[in-house]
């Protein structure tokens, strides 16, 4: 049951079947953003790997206008896995890859819409949020093609990449870019092998810059 007091915004993307994320998770990301907009905290706002856009939308619904906010995708069937992901990986994707996998609240599996790029506005429109009128920009690709960040600081990133390729090239775009007091948010430290591997191993070295904050999902916070 979601809380009466998480915002509406919540309510109404779970209500759509556009995320796999609880409540709480999304309440999280809304309450991580509309802090750094009353800290006044500097940089853009990132997202990577939206899915049908559900916590894109919550994450967009938060911010002021002005700040830029990125949605990096293939908007398509998610890349398969690497050897630096284990077995859970391998069998999910193999699920995926033969089109047996079921979607959201029963819906079909969002990486089998031959249009997802298209889909993903038309989500944002109907919840009211026009991509053109608040600094959103969608980009295709895969991360490793279209995560280029060296003209921009990062208030807060949420990673959702699923495997180790795609976290670790997240962490290693991403991370150095984050402004004092911004957060990575990553979606899948407690799900998949490959995504916990990754960034276990990107902040091994790292402790003394980055502190580990668990809230629904792990949150990493640049010190």
């Amino acid at each position: 049951m979601i809380s009466p007091t998480f915002p509406a915004i919540v309510r109404a993307v779970q209500n759509d079947h556009l995320t796999y994320l609880s409540a709480g998770a999304l309440n999280d990301l809304h309450l991580l953003i509309s802090e750094i907009e009353r800290r006044g905290t500097p940089g853009i706002v990132i997202e990577a790997g939206c899915a049908l856009g559900g916590s894109a939308i919550v994450l967009a619904s938060a911010k002021a206008q002005w700040r830029p906010f990125f949605i990096y995708d293939v908007f398509g069937m998610i890349p398969p896995p690497s050897d630096r992901d284990d077995t859970d990986v391998h069998e999910r994707y193999k699920v995926i890859h033969s089109g047996a996998s079921s979607g959201i609240g029963g819906n079909p599996y969002y990486g089998y819409d031959p249009n997802l790029y298209e889909t993903v506005i038309q989500n944002f429109l109907r919840h009211g949020l026009d991509p053109n009128d608040l600094n959103i920009k969608m980009i295709k690709g895969l991360f490793e093609d279209t995560i280029e960040l060296e003209n921009f600081e990062v208030a807060v990133a949420h990673i959702d990449g699923d495997w180790y390729h795609s976290v670790m090239t997240c962490l290693m775009r991403i991370a150095p870019r984050l402004v004092q007091g911004g957060v990575l948010v990553i979606d899948d430290y407690d799900s998949w092998s490959g995504c916990r591997r990754a960034v276990d191993e990107y902040f091994s070295t790292r402790s003394a810059e980055f502190t580990f904050v668990k809230r629904e999902r792990l949150h990493i916070v640049r010190k």
